[in-house]
């Protein structure tokens, strides 16, 4: 399977996006105290080098 660079910015995009809700999900279940705060903000922030990575393809 040959994947060029909007494939793998794809791939990075997809996968990123399940981390940050992994995160967030245990930011929101697992950990009720104020670790809870920076998972949460974490998963965030995965969200948001996603959102980057989906906007480059087609660019790079």
């Amino acid at each position: 399977m040959a994947l060029n660079k909007n494939g793998v910015l794809g791939w990075a995009t997809l996968i990123m996006i399940i981390v940050g809700l992994g995160l967030i999900a245990l930011g929101a279940f697992k950990y009720q105290e104020v670790a809870g705060y920076g998972f949460a903000a974490v998963g965030v922030g995965f969200f948001a080098i996603a959102w980057v990575f989906n906007a480059l393809k087609g660019r790079v």
